[in-house]
């Protein structure tokens, strides 16, 4: 009777074990297609990076047995076993390849051919990073973005100016009525970083340093290991709907296999007829 008990608790810690590795891996799924869900959300977006789930297979349970011996001298057979509890999310990162340039012929949609990001100023004071380049004039004349956050290291267009060039090398150029050689009224200067995968998202395609990022470097376009500005193109996001809609289908069929695995244990969990 007491080996029949012992057996019992065995199988129903091995069924329980069960429940909470299928529930991990529903748990698992579930943040995947949360992940595919904002990708596909922003496809549209200028700029926008995909981003992908990476998972760890989580802590082994070792199962101790003494060491055996095989048929030939001498020949030792290694014992144990090691049962594994599940799968957890480790990390969701940026997928940083550039998106596809788009022609706007706006003259002041811009976009780098090539690493880094363009520097922005928040109202607290604070420098952010962005590769939507879809900027404006504000009513003074500041190069701005959408959201009306100065552009750095900051460009005043003369409200009389009749034509902008922003070359390759990030250089504004302003032809003014009346004048047939255009001055200089600054240089726009890009960000590139150790590790741009370790920025931290801030939402309206804002992105801000992070010990992991390491520290920005503000280098002239084209220079250092940077791109290019191309003036009167945007960057699309680099989310491929196919592959998104393919990992969609694969990570609802593994929460389904899951959530097979939690109705067959709750099954052996069920009383069998008293025996």
């Amino acid at each position: 009777e007491m080996h029949g008990q012992k057996g019992r608790q065995v199988k129903r810690n091995g069924i329980m074990d069960a429940l909470r590795i299928g529930a991990s891996g529903m748990m698992a799924q579930q943040r995947n297609v949360e992940v595919v869900a904002n990708n596909l959300a922003n496809m549209n977006t200028t700029g926008f990076q995909r981003r992908r789930t990476e998972f760890h297979d989580l802590i082994y349970k070792n199962s101790a047995r003494p060491d055996g011996f095989g048929s030939r001298a001498g020949e030792q057979v290694p014992g144990g076993v090691q049962s594994g509890k599940g799968v957890d999310m480790m990390s969701v990162y940026r997928v940083v390849e550039q998106g596809s340039l788009k022609q706007t012929d706006n003259a002041f949609d811009l976009a780098i051919q090539g690493k880094g990001y363009f520097q922005v100023q928040l109202p607290n004071g604070e420098t952010a990073y962005t590769r939507d380049g879809t900027f404006q004039i504000d009513s003074a004349g500041q190069l701005v973005t959408q959201d009306g956050f100065q552009v750095l290291p900051g460009i005043s267009v003369p409200v009389d100016a009749i034509d902008v060039t922003i070359n390759g090398a990030g250089e504004v150029l302003v032809k003014q009525d009346g004048t047939s050689v255009p001055i200089n009224v600054g240089a726009i200067q890009i960000a590139v970083f150790p590790n741009e995968g370790g920025l931290r998202a801030e939402g309206n395609n804002l992105f801000t340093e992070t010990p992991a990022s390491g520290a920005a470097a503000a280098v002239t376009p084209g220079q250092n290991g940077s791109g290019a500005v191309l003036q009167g193109f945007i960057e699309t996001s680099n989310v491929n709907p196919v592959e998104e809609i393919a990992e969609m289908i694969r990570a609802q069929r593994a929460y389904d296999m899951n959530s097979k695995v939690i109705q067959t244990a709750d099954q052996m969990m069920a009383p069998s007829n008293g025996r």
